[in-house]
């Protein structure tokens, strides 16, 4: 069995790190890379047999593959195609479960909700539900039946057929999913960090307006503060068993 030696983190934006997903990784002896594609540094055209790829969020999209602004797009789709062929272990957190979802066959639309269907913005600590039970899928062992999420977008993941949908939230289906058995998409965010999250509000403040309104920013603190503290261990646990899935092909 090969060792995993490398978290390879591949970040769209400044503001959107690996936060505990970091932290964990180096408490596995995993060494932790940041490449900055939008500071220009060089995406590999293939991973190492001893990396696990986690692709990071951002505020761009499926849609924007192919715009000169965001030019690393199309080769980490290309990345994320040839890691999945070769079952090379991934992660990917909200922009980069789309990415991993399009790049295995699906894809990403607008999140809409309600009858005649309206634009919708998911934002703030919401729960999602796990569609199986520990037995069934062992990386929900020692989680409860839902859990508490930080969510941030205002996309939908269409999932590709090889994948296995693993949790949902009220306002969108596709929250948790695995392809194969080293590939995971998780469209919430349960790797940020209290530090990262003030500095979301503060850097996307429009986005925290247009779904939440004129008191979004102080809800989401006062949430966080409520919150986080408390299921921040359950998120770390889900991260452990991420990566021992990745690294083991299973939990």
């Amino acid at each position: 069995m090969v060792r995993f030696q490398e978290l390879l983190v591949v970040q769209h934006v400044e503001r959107e790190g690996p936060g505990l997903l970091a932290q964990v990784a180096t408490e596995r002896d995993l060494a932790v890379r940041i490449l900055r594609p939008f500071a220009g540094d060089p995406l590999p055209d293939v991973l190492r047999p001893d990396q696990i790829l986690a692709v990071m969020g951002g505020p761009m999209g499926v849609a924007d593959l192919g715009d000169p602004a965001f030019p690393w797009l199309e080769p980490l789709v290309s990345l994320l195609r040839r890691a999945l062929a070769d079952e090379r272990p991934v992660l990917g957190f909200c922009l980069g479960a789309q990415l991993l979802a399009h790049a295995a066959g699906g894809g990403a639309i607008p999140l809409s909700v309600g009858d005649p269907p309206l634009p919708h913005r998911e934002l703030g600590f919401g729960a999602i539900s796990f569609t199986h039970t520990p037995a069934e899928e062992p990386l929900l062992l020692d989680l409860p039946a839902s859990l508490l999420v930080l969510h941030w977008h205002g996309d939908r993941i269409q999932l590709p057929p090889a994948a296995t949908l693993l949790a949902s939230s009220l306002a969108c289906p596709e929250q948790l999913f695995r392809i194969g058995s080293r590939a995971f998409g998780l469209q919430c965010h349960i790797e940020v960090t209290a530090a990262a999250l003030e500095r979301w509000i503060v850097e996307d403040a429009s986005f925290v307006r247009a779904a939440l309104g004129v008191g979004g920013a102080d809800r989401i603190r006062a949430d966080a503060g409520r919150w986080l503290g408390p299921v921040t261990p359950l998120w770390r646990i889900l991260l452990h068993h991420l990566l021992a899935s990745c690294a083991q092909g299973g939990a």
